[in-house]
């Protein structure tokens, strides 16, 4: 609770330094101030309690995916400066959207009542829909904020639409008398139908076939910033929220609910490759990769009474890799129209230490060894095996072979063609985000136990 009204007031000291005129202050008082709030929340680890009527729950799960939420927000708040620096009169509106983001974001994974689960999914899609269009002047971020607004829209719907099924089963938003009331003989009819809803709203957030027609043009279409927010940070908040909604309510994962579980985790993940293959935009491409990763995350419900601290390990790998890869995409088509693969021609000659961060990261990506992508999956597959669906991981570990194909696509671009212009003078946060962060992967790759024991 302390965390979520510690932003909340972050995000309004942003608003205020504008009308103080202390714009250079702002990104570095949020990083100080998300650091402070990330101590604040770490300090709640072990504590079990809730807020207002069981509104708010704080356990280990909401502090761990909290805790990760508000280290990828640092990054794309250290990531602001340079990418608003023609910007400077809007800056604190962006970081503040960005930090109320993060409040509704916390929210989603803290709930203990279905209405501040819908409370929080909302102020995450609001000030992602309002991020998509915020290039005014393009198009193209016009067409996605629209696109997004509209397909968001309807998700909500869809899932409003299910809460009200389920209160109407019930009679109560209460997660815990919920919970109590699934394991009685007669269930209504309306109660599994509700669940059903609200699992194909949130399918339609983490952007899951057949739910993803929107993310390609929206991801391609919004600023590049929009972009690593919605693939890294919004992605995994939709998936530990999908995880937790399905787990607190005791829903009865039927066998029949497995099966399309099966089917959309395998299509997800075998459309989002082949698509993949196809593509000469880099957003584009990375839009359809994190269509498959999605597919490889919903594989966590086919084992769900024990796979938290796996999707965490692989939410942290996926999220981390991300923001190192989108760090250097910035860096390169800073000054460019468009994010096509031939920008990053001769990298490797012109800047190494960003290639061989983009190569490190799209790596962790395809799931090779030493990188935490490796292990996340393993844990995944093993779970899955365990589970008894093998077909799953048999197609899993096909489309990680067909992941390397796209991936390499742009390795190769970096290494084998020569530099298209002169290499730029490099400022020094592109950097320090991107190396950090994929630091911080590797190091889960080579120390699993890290992330795994957490919610051991």
């Amino acid at each position: 609770m302390n965390t979520l009204i510690a932003i909340t007031g972050l995000g309004v000291l942003c608003l205020l330094f504008e009308i103080l005129n202390a714009r250079k202050a702002i990104i570095p008082v949020t990083i100080i101030g998300l650091l402070a709030v990330l101590g604040l929340t770490l300090s709640e680890f072990n504590i079990t309690e809730s807020y207002y009527n069981n509104m708010i729950v704080v356990n280990k799960f909401s502090v761990v995916f909290s805790s990760l939420f508000i280290i990828l927000t640092i990054f794309l708040v250290a990531l602001s400066h340079d990418f608003y620096e023609n910007h400077q009169t809007k800056i604190s509106d962006f970081i503040a959207i960005k930090i109320f983001l993060l409040a509704g974001a916390v929210a989603m994974v803290s709930f203990g009542n279905l209405s501040m689960f819908f409370l929080g999914i909302e102020v995450l899609s609001i000030a992602l829909y309002v991020l998509a269009a915020s290039n005014r002047l393009s198009l193209k971020s016009n067409e996605a904020g629209m696109k997004y607004f509209l397909m968001g829209s309807f998700a909500s719907g869809i899932i409003l639409f299910g809460i009200c099924l389920i209160y109407g089963a019930m009679g109560t938003f209460d997660i815990t008398e919920i919970s109590e009331l699934s394991h009685s003989a007669e269930l209504p009819v309306w109660f599994p139908i509700g669940i059903a809803l609200v699992t194909i709203g949130m399918l339609f957030k983490i952007a899951a076939v057949p739910f993803h027609f929107w993310a390609p043009d929206v991801y391609e279409g919004a600023p590049a910033l929009v972009t690593a927010t919605m693939s890294t940070l919004a992605k995994v908040v939709a998936m530990a929220t999908l995880y937790k909604l399905l787990t607190a309510m005791n829903a009865d994962i039927t066998y029949t609910f497995q099966i399309i579980i099966v089917v959309i985790s395998i299509a997800s993940m075998t459309v989002g490759n082949i698509m993949a293959l196809k593509q000469t935009n880099v957003k584009r491409m990375l839009a359809f990769s994190g269509i498959s990763h999605a597919g490889f995350m919903l594989m966590a419900l086919l084992s769900i009474t024990n796979s938290a601290s796996s999707l965490l390990y692989y939410a942290s790998a996926y999220s981390l890799a991300g923001i190192a890869a989108f760090s250097v995409i910035l860096y390169v088509c800073k000054n460019k129209n468009n994010e096509e693969i031939t920008n990053f021609n001769g990298l490797g000659k012109s800047n190494p230490v960003l290639a061989a961060v983009l190569t490190a990261s799209l790596l962790s990506m395809a799931g090779i060894p030493i990188f935490s992508g490796f292990f996340a999956k393993f844990m995944l597959f093993t779970q899955t095996i365990e589970a008894g669906y093998l077909v799953v991981v048999i197609a899993a570990v096909i489309n990680s072979i067909i992941s390397v194909g796209y991936y390499f696509k742009l390795i190769l671009a970096m290494y084998t063609k020569e530099p298209n212009e002169e290499a730029q003078k490099t400022p020094f946060v592109f950097y320090a985000v991107a190396v950090v962060a994929i630091a911080l992967n590797i190091v889960m790759g080579i120390f699993p136990s890290l992330v795994m024991d957490l919610l051991g």
